[in-house]
């Protein structure tokens, strides 16, 4: 018998931070560009520029984590809100 979705996350045999991203061709094209542009940018940099430079982008990933965090948190409380309406028509379904 195989666990409910609540057992599997329970028990860690489903760890949605560890899901591996299947990126499009475009986005690993902008993924490249990117890199590269960052590279360009970096070369140019005094020691201390970049360094700041490093720290801004470490700010970005932060405000960029809090953001997926915010969203990922609004989507379960929204899925468990419908979920328990759902759960609410159940014995109107049976009646029926």
């Amino acid at each position: 018998m195989s666990d409910s979705i609540l057992e599997a996350l329970f028990n860690g045999k489903i760890a949605p931070w560890q899901r591996k991203c299947t990126y499009s061709p475009e986005r690993v094209k902008l993924e490249r560009i990117i890199e590269s542009e960052k590279q360009y940018f970096c070369k140019k940099m005094s020691s201390d520029d970049l360094m700041r430079f490093e720290e801004l982008q470490n700010l970005f990933m932060k405000a960029a984590y809090d953001e997926e965090l915010d969203i990922y948190l609004h989507g379960f409380t929204l899925a468990s809100l419908i979920a328990t309406e759902v759960m609410g028509k159940k014995q109107d379904i049976i009646n029926e």
